[in-house]
């Protein structure tokens, strides 16, 4: 019942599917490890440099935010500014990070920052085990290794270390997206759920888990099991949505709080062309420049990979890019909304595969110092959220 699906089958995918455990994966847990304590030491030691404890560099912006959910709960209503307009909230914020938050600080020394960032580290942990996983099951060991690393070597990688939300929900899609591939429902159901609790961005995950469950009752596969799977999947998403309308006293509280609190839309793109065009007729910050690089990298990977990658994970990785790419606002925050699309890095992964291992350890080395230096760049110049 759990073998692998048609529209996933790999070369040697089913033999290889099992070995992913901790004697397997162990080499990119610790060099994973290691990218992200480097790049720690060297944002502490700029971080000393302007008088800013640590704890404060990695839990500011969104982080803050989880924080006094963990600590005060959501807010009962949409607050308003002096002059009557609407503030931000915070129920535009996922549930389940900062739940998990408020679980684990009463036994963590610190206040809720500390609980964040814990969750966070772990969270990056089972990231990695989750694309060692996947890739894994799609190629060989050597594929998980380099897929784990890659993606903790990203520009943005330093995300992954702060109170942010993202690392949480990447793990929870990586290991739910090798659910799927395995075909194993009741997995990848429950996990999609949680999913739904973390980000609003799980209705990529949504969108493949149910198509793909779709499809398996379709061709009459696995009986009763993509049935469940398929009806788990956007359970936590819808769930947490129809709250908000619910505490909002409308149904569409959720869509209010983003559209008119935060000023989140979606457009026909025009936004990001807006943006594009300032790149190209007038100076930006550098963290301008690198966004619209990895976006631009973003679109040619996902075209790269629809050869090889299985079509669960492309659905996903695409909404993911689409979403980013049509959000009207926040462009400062557009490479971190697609840092959960690991299997963009798919196409990347195959080909380093296949390379030299000092051709591979020239390429993550080098991306990883990139890292280091841009996470400085991020928590001592750039003034807004990364």
């Amino acid at each position: 019942m759990d073998r692998v699906p048609e529209a996933a089958d790999q070369p040697a995918g089913g033999r290889r599917a099992s070995r992913i455990g901790l004697l397997a994966v162990w080499p990119a847990l610790v060099i994973y490890t290691i990218t992200h304590v480097i790049d720690l030491l060297a944002v502490w030691r700029a971080a000393t440099d302007i008088h800013r404890p640590l704890i404060v560099t990695l839990s500011r912006y969104d982080a803050f935010s989880y924080v006094s959910i963990a600590t005060r709960g959501y807010d009962p209503a949409i607050p308003l500014k002096p002059d009557g307009t609407l503030s931000t909230t915070n129920l535009a914020f996922f549930p389940l990070f900062p739940g998990l938050s408020a679980l684990v600080d009463p036994i963590l020394p610190g206040d809720g920052r500390i609980a964040g960032v814990v969750i966070s580290w772990l969270a990056g942990l089972a990231a990695a085990w989750g694309l060692f996983a996947v890739g894994t099951h799609l190629r060989d060991r050597r594929t998980g290794i380099i897929l784990a690393v890659l993606w903790g070597v990203l520009p943005l990688a330093w995300v992954q270390a702060m109170g942010y939300s993202e690392t949480l929900f990447t793990a929870l899609a990586a290991w739910t997206l090798y659910a799927v591939l395995r075909r194993n429902w009741l997995l990848a159901g429950p996990l999609c759920l949680l999913a739904g609790l973390t980000r609003p961005t799980a209705a990529a995950l949504v969108a493949a888990v149910g198509l793909a469950a779709l499809v398996a009752v379709i061709r009459r596969q696995d009986g009763w099991r993509p049935w469940v799977g398929g009806a788990l999947a956007p359970l936590g998403f819808l769930g947490y949505v129809a709250w908000v309308g619910a505490r909002l006293g409308r149904a569409d509280g959720y869509f209010h709080v983003q559209n008119d609190s935060w000023k989140m839309r979606y457009d026909d793109g025009s936004y990001t062309l807006r943006m594009l065009h300032k790149l190209f007729t007038g100076p930006q910050p550098l963290a301008f420049y690198v966004i619209t690089a990895l976006l631009c990298l973003a679109v040619v990977l996902l075209l790269l990979a629809i050869p090889d990658v299985p079509w669960p994970l492309l659905v996903y990785a695409a909404v993911i890019v689409v979403l980013a790419l049509f959000g009207d606002g926040y462009f400062n925050a557009k490479a971190r909304l697609i840092l959960p699309a690991f299997p963009l890095l798919l196409p990347v992964a195959f080909a380093l595969g296949r390379a030299r291992w000092w051709t591979v350890t020239v390429i993550l080395g080098s991306l990883a110092g990139f890292a280091a230096i841009y996470a400085v760049y991020l928590t001592t110049i750039w003034k807004f959220s990364p």
